[in-house]
């Protein structure tokens, strides 16, 4: 897990000039596991840029998309969902969180429209609270899974919640009020040069997205416990030489680690085709985000109990200390 190092971050760039009253900076999207988070990030930024699961606590970084517009730059810190850590891999999630909030220039907190408001919800508002330097906006997501008598209630529950810089109602499925989220956080951001060059999208390393891709396939269809013990390291990703022109083919060799012997045989499936289903999906992302064609390459091994191990998290990169 990188840290952010923001301030390095906002050093200008030498890039074009920027129109005056321009705005850039960080918004950082909070909120508990599973309330729509990386979805939002991925349809404000216009491109998949953090991975997605209904399997809750799905995202372990926080992963960083940026939002280009005429008259602002917005970079979405996604950090992973608050919640009791149980591991400690848990507790520096948590922890990486708490860093995160008081880095950024406005917080996005993330409540879903079709859920009642809860004790975790309740939890996070009150951190938040003492965020009393930062304006903190509340997002009410997936407002396309209820109806409108729904959305005002939770309207009206979220703003007995907390006192919020501005409540606004989103869809990243529909769309609904997408460009009002980008219009509301950049209008809390300060006045500045573009902090990336345009067109940039992210800044994560292509090997840590390929890592992530090849995670959320083999999120899907596991069994619930399963998805926590998943870890996935890019071993070696190269061009192949030789390759033809026109025809070029890169190389990637990944190991999927899991905590039990058992679970390596949930992974692999019945003579291996679950991991081959695995290899399927993931192979269509990845050569969809490097745009050539991908042999991949998927190997699983156990790693006892990493979640818990500082060692074997090192190892799996969740090295920083938080």
């Amino acid at each position: 897990m990188d840290d952010l190092d923001l301030e390095k971050l906002r050093a200008p760039l030498p890039l074009p000039s920027y129109p005056e009253g321009f705005r850039s900076g960080f918004a950082c999207f909070v909120g508990r596991p599973n309330v729509g988070k990386s979805t939002l990030m991925n349809a404000l930024v216009g491109q998949k840029v953090a991975i997605t699961s209904d399997r809750p606590q799905t995202t372990r970084r926080t992963v960083r998309g940026i939002v280009h517009r005429d008259d602002a730059q917005l970079i979405i810190v996604d950090t992973p969902g608050l919640h009791k850590p149980r591991t400690l891999l848990g507790e520096r999630l948590d922890s990486l969180v708490r860093s995160t909030l008081v880095e950024v220039d406005v917080i996005a907190f993330c409540l879903p429209a079709d859920e009642p408001i809860g004790r975790g919800d309740t939890y996070i508002a009150r951190e938040l609270a003492a965020q009393r330097d930062t304006p903190v906006v509340a997002l009410v997501t997936k407002t396309d899974r209820t109806d409108r008598a729904g959305v005002t209630r939770q309207l009206m529950a979220v703003e007995q919640l907390g006192e919020w810089a501005d409540i606004v109602p989103v869809s990243a499925q529909s769309g609904f009020q997408v460009d009002t989220v980008a219009d509301v956080l950049c209008g809390h951001l300060p006045e500045g040069p573009p902090l990336y060059p345009d067109g940039d999208l992210t800044d994560e390393p292509d090997e840590m997205l390929v890592a992530e891709l090849i995670r959320e396939a083999s999120l899907e269809g596991v069994r619930d416990e399963l998805p926590h013990s998943i870890a996935v390291v890019v071993d070696e990703m190269a061009p192949r030489e030789n390759s033809r022109p026109g025809r070029e083919l890169v190389d990637i060799y990944a190991s999927l680690y899991v905590e039990r012997s058992s679970q390596k045989a949930i992974v692999i499936g019945a003579k291996g085709a679950r991991l081959r289903e695995v290899g399927s999906a993931a192979r269509r992302q990845i050569e969809a985000l490097l745009g050539t064609r991908v042999f991949l390459d998927l190997r699983v091994k156990v790693a006892k109990d990493w979640q818990r191990d500082p060692k074997q998290l090192r190892r799996l990169g969740f090295d920083q200390q938080t």
